[in-house]
C-alpha cells in the first residue's frame, strides 16, 4: 500500500464522485481511477461500487476508509513533528475560520502576523463550524478559529476575545430612535437569521429565546451581507457581530446599528487546535496576534 492511493481513496470516499476527487487531488481521472483499482488488487476485496452518476464505497470500503483517515492523520503528524523539530514558523499552517468572522477580523490580524512570522504561510479555509471541526479531526486542518462553545475533548481551546453583538434595523424602524436597546426590547419582534449550518444562527437564536423573539421562518440568508442587505430592504431586523460593522466594512445605506445595554449579547472567539498535536506549544504563541486587537475595535458604537 502507498500512500498516495489510499489519499486518493480517501478523497473519493469523501466527495463521491471520481472527477471531483481527481480535480481535488490534481490528477487526472483515469491515474485516480488506476490508484483505487490496484489498491483493491492488493487489497483482495471490492472497495467502490461504480455505476453511471453514482460511486458508492462497499460496507468493507467504509470501514476501510475511516481507518485509512487514520493512517494519513498519523502520516500528518509524522510531518508536522519534523517541522516542528525544524522550525514551525517558517512552514505552512492550515487554518480554518468560519464565514461571520473571516472578512471581519482578518484584516485586523493579518498584518501584524506577517511582521511577527515573516516566512509563516498560512494557509485558510473559510468553512462552517462543523465542516471545520472535521476537518480538524481528520488531520486536514492545523488549527482554526471558532466560536465557542466547542464540545470535543480531543481539541485544546484557548479563548482569544469577546465580540458583542449589535442590532442592525432600517432608519424607520421604531427600534431606529433608541440611542441603546435592550434584549427585551426584541420581544415579539421576527429576527432574519442565517441559514442552517451557520453558528452565528445558533446564537441569535439564544437571543431570541432570551428575548422572547422569534426568526422569521420564510427566509434564511446564507451570508451577513445578505442580512444586511435585508435589512436595508426592510425586510426585517437582525443581530450582527460588532467587527462585521467597524472600518474597513463600509456603513450600508439605510440600516441603522444600536448597541445592546448590558447584559449585552455576544460571543467568545478562541484558537482550538488537536490535543495531540506536535505544534501545540507553537499554537499557544501564535494565538496571542490573534486575540491582541485595538481596544476600540471591540467597543460598541
Amino acid at each position: 500500500m502507498n500512500v498516495r492511493a489510499l489519499q486518493y481513496f480517501v478523497k473519493l470516499a469523501d466527495l463521491k464522485h471520481f472527477s471531483k476527487a481527481a480535480e481535488a487531488c490534481f490528477v487526472s481521472q483515469p491515474t485516480l481511477s488506476t490508484q483505487i483499482r490496484k489498491l483493491e488488487e492488493e487489497l483482495g476485496v471490492q472497495l467502490v461500487e461504480r455505476a453511471p452518476r453514482k460511486v458508492m464505497l462497499t460496507p468493507v470500503g467504509e470501514e476501510i476508509a475511516i481507518r485509512a483517515r487514520g493512517v494519513l492523520n498519523d502520516i500528518e503528524q509524522i510531518r508536522t513533528a519534523a517541522r516542528r523539530n525544524s522550525n514551525p514558523a517558517e512552514g505552512t499552517m492550515r487554518l480554518g475560520i468560519f464565514p461571520t468572522l473571516a472578512p471581519y477580523l482578518l484584516p485586523h490580524v493579518i498584518p501584524s502576523i506577517r511582521k511577527a512570522y515573516p516566512k509563516l504561510k498560512l494557509q485558510l479555509s473559510e468553512e462552517k463550524t462543523d465542516d471545520i471541526l472535521e476537518m480538524l479531526r481528520r488531520g486536514e486542518l492545523d488549527a482554526a478559529l471558532l466560536a465557542l462553545p466547542i464540545d470535543d475533548d480531543g481539541l485544546t481551546v484557548k479563548p482569544l476575545f469577546e465580540e458583542p453583538f449589535v442590532l442592525a434595523v432600517s432608519e424607520d424602524h421604531p427600534l431606529a430612535d433608541k440611542k441603546k436597546v435592550c434584549v427585551d426590547d426584541l420581544r415579539g419582534s421576527e429576527l432574519l437569521l442565517l441559514e442552517e449550518g451557520h453558528c452565528m444562527r445558533n446564537h441569535a437564536l439564544e437571543v431570541c429565546e432570551l428575548s422572547g423573539a422569534s426568526e422569521r421562518v420564510d427566509f434564511h440568508a446564507t451570508s451577513m451581507e445578505t442580512l444586511r442587505q435585508m435589512v436595508a430592504a426592510e425586510v426585517g431586523i437582525t443581530l450582527m457581530p460588532l467587527l462585521s460593522v467597524k472600518p474597513p466594512i463600509a456603513a450600508t445605506g439605510n440600516v441603522v446599528i444600536r448597541a445592546f445595554k448590558a447584559p449585552v449579547p455576544s460571543r467568545t472567539i478562541a484558537m482550538v487546535w488537536r490535543n495531540s498535536s506536535a505544534l501545540s506549544s507553537f499554537f499557544e504563541t501564535l494565538a496571542e496576534p490573534f486575540g491582541d486587537l485595538p481596544k476600540d475595535l471591540l467597543q460598541v458604537p
